[in-house]
């Protein structure tokens, strides 16, 4: 299911620390005004969420990040960001906007769906619950059939792949679902055929191709 990649706010706040005065904090905070631009967040393709206020951005929040520089968490309606950038520990927090509050709830739970093909989203307890109605747990006979269908299907990666998956990957050693991210060619079609063609023709390409794998193998081994 493909997501939308834009959302509306209610209230954006961003934390902010007082140098000035040792253990003071703040909040920044932004709300939807009927006098001011709206508040959006958008995901890109690259990775990054950006925070607008019409056509200002307010902030980037790269996705990308390793496990430890990021962590996000779904509240209800609301999303809390902590990430570190540029060596600096941030932290901030974005209440979905809607015509009720089930109405925001969902924009965020697409929000996340969105997320989570870049990174991990933590959730409440009683929010995981309310994502699954009894209808929809799976009767214990059908389980064990579940449980290898799941084995059978390639391992999902969240948030940035490490170098050892991705050769593992490319060697045909495991089989993984690469983040959306990674998935992305900049190469049309008809210049792909006419790329692999010439390869192809070149008495020299198997050669290359047994180097590559060489290489690939001399990197697992590091």
């Amino acid at each position: 299911m493909t997501t939308k990649n834009t959302w509306k706010l209610k209230r954006y706040g961003r934390f902010i620390p007082d140098s000035d005065v040792k253990g003071s904090t703040s909040w920044k905070v932004y709300e939807k005004h009927e006098k001011k631009p709206e508040l959006l967040i958008t995901i890109v393709e690259a990775g990054y969420l950006l925070v607008l206020q019409g056509k200002e951005c307010l902030d980037t929040i790269p996705l990308l990040c390793v496990a430890d520089a990021l962590k996000v968490h779904q509240k209800l309606d609301n999303l809390m960001f902590r990430f570190t950038l540029k060596g600096e520990g941030r932290m901030v927090r974005m209440q979905f906007d809607g015509r009720s509050r089930a109405e925001a709830l969902q924009e965020c739970s697409s929000a996340v769906e969105k997320l989570r093909e870049y990174t991990t989203v933590s959730q409440d307890d009683a929010l995981q619950a309310a994502n699954q109605s009894p209808a929809d747990a799976p009767a214990p006979a059908t389980q064990t059939r579940q449980k290898q269908e799941v084995r059978a299907d390639p391992q999902a990666v969240q948030g940035k792949i490490t170098m050892e998956q991705l050769t593992q990957h490319f060697l045909g050693e495991t089989v993984v679902r690469l983040p959306e991210v990674y998935r992305h060619s900049y190469f049309t079609q008809g210049d792909l055929e006419l790329i692999l063609r010439i390869c192809l023709l070149d008495p020299s390409f198997p050669a290359f191709v047994e180097k590559v794998e060489t290489e690939l193998r001399k990197l697992l081994e590091e």
